[in-house]
């Protein structure tokens, strides 16, 4: 959205006017995250995660051309390969740690940049693209994770692929020849190992690259905030810098702490040890289970025992994994609230407490052995994910009666600093005591 009272980029020497004259990058950067762009003041710091999300990816780009340069693609060599960066090379434990947590690491932080949307309702009308491209986000990370699952060549690399590409043979007619296809041949082999890595190595740049576009979707109707009410006027924004680049320079160093702890105490907590075993395609694990961050639609996948009519039971928990996922694109129709802001739905607060539990359980299910209490839930909790968008969203939508909107973003800052008015309220944005 362009503001009127946004702040225009002004060359400050001879040198930056001729630069803004044949290549404009430093006014792309100050209308874009600069003093340029202005932004609701009243942003709070899961506000931030957008950000760390770019820093992770940074980290996974960075760590992973430097692995790929000792990488070999050959199931041969490939374990011993990840085992020579780990010995050999110059701070190549570094490395794989930093890229291998770092994976965790970016989920985590999309994970909460989802539920922070869904809290806040930013896939709401106009930003239901930058919703679209975020889900589209989110499905190219979760196949750049599994195909680099795969390649350090262990027992649950191996396994892991086998499991996952097996899902296409549950397609009636035609789905063994596209798993042969995908793989290359029968099993994971050299084939499937070298297309995994050359996809692995692809698509992050095709991530960066509709992230740009998440970015250039957002600065049309500009960011959501807290309250959900659209920005009346210049009171109710700030300049996207300094504010914001020193609040989500704070962030960055919090989110760099917690990642330097996970690196150097505790690089193996998130992996599964019998992936420090080869490959072996004679001895199958006793217990198949993919990385944390694909438990909750592994235990759907896992939740569906029974054959329905004349669809078999693998093909509806394969149906089901990837719906429970393609449904987030049709989440902003499916909620026709007015109101963005669960602070102001309270109904709809309670079922979305509901779940985010929901969501945890079944990501304990993935993770636990397919024993009858686990697969129980995971049923439970998988009827329930569907119903919640599917029925309860609905419902909510039409039938609650939403607590009553701020005028402004301003209003809502004020009323909750106390003692302040708008009639002494900066410029800059933020609020001065009344006298």
């Amino acid at each position: 959205m362009s503001f009127p009272w946004a702040k225009h980029y002004a060359p400050s020497n001879g040198f930056t006017k001729w630069i803004d004259e044949r290549l404009p990058l430093p006014r792309l950067v100050y209308g874009a995250v600069g003093a340029g762009y202005p932004v609701p003041r009243n942003l709070n710091y899961f506000w931030n995660f957008g950000v760390l999300a770019g820093a992770a990816l940074g980290i996974q780009i960075i760590t992973g051309i430097v692995l790929a340069m000792h990488y070999a693609a050959n199931g041969g060599v490939a374990f011993d390969s990840v085992e020579h960066i780990m010995r050999d090379v110059n701070a190549g434990w570094f490395l794989r740690y930093a890229h291998a947590n770092g994976a965790s690491m970016f989920f985590i932080v999309v994970y909460i940049h989802i539920f922070r949307g869904l809290f806040y309702g930013s896939y709401k009308a106009p930003r239901e693209m930058i919703w679209l491209l975020g889900v589209t986000i989110f499905l190219l990370m979760m196949a750049t994770a599994f195909m680099g699952y795969v390649l350090p060549w262990g027992q649950m690399s191996f396994w892991g692929a086998q499991v996952i590409t097996g899902f296409f043979s549950a397609i009636p007619v035609v789905g063994e020849t596209i798993r042969i296809w995908l793989l290359g041949g029968f099993a994971p082999d050299d084939a499937a190992l070298n297309r995994f890595f050359s996809l692995h190595y692809l698509l992050p740049f095709v991530i960066a690259g509709v992230i740009i576009l998440h970015i250039w979707a957002l600065h049309i109707p500009g960011s959501n905030n807290p309250t959900g009410v659209d920005v009346k006027g210049e009171q109710d924004t700030v300049p996207f810098h300094p504010y914001y680049t020193a609040k989500d320079g704070f962030g960055l160093g919090v989110f760099l702490f917690i990642f330097a702890a996970l690196v150097f105490f505790a690089p193996n907590a998130l992996g599964h040890p019998d992936n420090y075993i080869p490959a072996n395609g004679l001895q199958t694990p006793a217990h198949i289970v993919p990385e944390w961050y694909f438990w909750p639609f592994y235990a759907i996948l896992r939740a569906f025992t029974v054959d329905f009519l004349f669809i078999p039971a693998k093909l509806l928990g394969v149906l089901a994994m990837f719906g429970s996922i393609l449904l987030l694109f049709f989440l902003p129709w499916l909620d026709s609230s007015p109101v963005r802001s669960s602070n102001y739905r309270p109904l709809y607060r309670i079922f979305f407490w509901l779940l985010v539990a929901d969501i945890a359980v079944l990501g304990w299910c993935g993770g636990s052995p397919a024993e009858p209490i686990y697969v129980i839930l995971s049923q439970i909790c998988a009827a329930y994910y569907f119903a919640h968008f599917l029925i309860i969203l609905p419902i909510v939508s039409r039938m609650e009666r939403p607590q009553p909107l701020p005028n402004s973003i301003t209003e809502a800052v004020l009323a909750k600093k106390g003692g302040t008015s708008p009639a002494h309220t900066a410029l800059s944005g933020s609020p001065v005591p009344a006298e």
